[in-house]
């Protein structure tokens, strides 16, 4: 069998790394790597694939940022070349940004079988721009690999057929129990001054909180204020920082660039995986607008908030590990010091969170029918 991985952004790496080594291990299977450069920042990019231990990508798309459509379009000008070329009997895309959607489509009008790991989840919020590459890319995926069982539920709803449905357990939590060790070891509070569980971690990165000049001003407003109970450390996406730089100055309010300075509100710049998944473990509070970041704190047991009106991760809900607070200072700050009154509570694991699901992908694809090949040929 003859595999494309395609990926674009940092939440793929994340997802990718585990399939592609599993597949890796079975023989008769050739994998390639193909970026398409939609993030391509050291930190936002390259340092992921050194810290996940991926191999360096076969190719390199050198999309870079643009529009949603531009982004798009250039990523299918970019790969059809490519697919035509190499002739892959699969093309495996991860999550939900413009080059899964992208990818996908690429290779289906090429007759390409496409493999969606994390498919079916679902906001219910076409107004985010992630539901939609989620929900096209699902219909045009021939395997569709899902996290939970509402995912299941929501494909069946959309008429996709079982046969093309696999519950799999989930990737990213994969690479997360691989690496956890490493990350503890990498302490990275410490580097801040700051106590193991004496902290909150804060990532914002939606349009629809941080291009929005009340909604950002009312989170703000509500993390500044609750960095008074606890310090506030947020690394900082360069998109975000640029729009906090200009409310820090309408609303008058400094931060600390290293909290050595005794600083309560920290912004860092973007980290690494192991310095994120350190910040991460050793919190006492994760509030984020993150469909990933919110699954990883289940698994490391430390309370998660969400900055949204909606999920497309319900088990995190149901385990009890997450709380949604969309914008409200005063939701915010109330849900907030509810968690920090109460005990820690111990990591919750849904069943197939296990570390195996890039196994259990690999196991599923290597055994495949080997799909009609309609294009003329080319050596791999």
């Amino acid at each position: 069998m003859k595999a494309i991985a395609v990926v674009g952004a940092r939440p793929n790496f994340m997802k990718a790394a585990p399939v592609i080594e599993a597949l890796r291990q079975h023989s008769g299977v050739a994998v390639k790597l193909v970026h398409t450069g939609q993030h391509y920042d050291r930190k936002m990019s390259a340092l992921f694939f050194e810290e996940l231990g991926m191999p360096r990508p076969d190719l390199d798309l050198q999309v870079g940022s643009a529009s949603h459509g531009e982004q798009t379009g250039q990523i299918l000008i970019r790969l059809e070349p490519v697919l035509k070329d190499e002739r892959p009997d699969v093309l495996l895309v991860f999550g939900d940004v413009n080059s899964t959607v992208a990818a996908a489509l690429c290779a289906a009008k090429l007759s390409i079988a496409v493999a969606h790991v994390e498919a079916g989840l679902r906001s219910f919020d076409r107004n985010m721009p992630e539901e939609l590459n989620r929900i096209v890319t699902d219909h045009l995926s021939d395997f569709l690999f899902t996290t939970e069982p509402s995912a299941d539920k929501n494909l069946l709803g959309e008429g996709i057929s079982s046969e093309k449905i696999f519950q799999v357990g989930n990737a990213m939590v994969d690479s997360l129990l691989k690496h956890r060790e490493r990350a503890k070891n990498c302490r990275f509070h410490e580097t801040l001054g700051l106590p193991r569980s004496s902290y909150a971690v804060l990532t914002l990165h939606r349009p629809s909180n941080v291009d929005e000049p009340e909604v950002f001003e009312e989170i703000l407003n509500a993390v500044t204020e609750l960095s008074q109970d606890l310090p506030i450390v947020f690394p900082c996406h360069p998109r975000t920082r640029q729009h906090l730089a200009r409310m820090a100055e309408k609303l008058g309010f400094r931060w600390s660039e290293s909290g050595r300075d005794g600083g309560r509100f920290i912004v860092l710049e973007p980290l690494g995986y192991l310095e994120f998944l350190s910040l991460q473990a050793d919190a006492r509070l994760i509030l984020t607008d993150s469909g990933g970041i919110q699954e990883e704190s289940m698994v490391l047991g430390v309370p998660c908030l969400t900055l949204r009106e909606n999920t497309e991760r319900p088990i995190t809900l149901q385990h009890g590990a997450n709380v949604l607070v969309g914008h409200s200072r005063s939701k915010i700050l109330i849900e907030a010091r509810r968690v920090l009154a109460r005990p820690v509570e111990p990591p919750r694991a849904p069943k197939l969170w296990d570390g195996k699901a890039g196994e259990r992908i690999a196991a599923i694809l290597s055994s495949m029918r080997r799909p009609e090949r309609r294009l003329p040929g080319a050596s791999f």
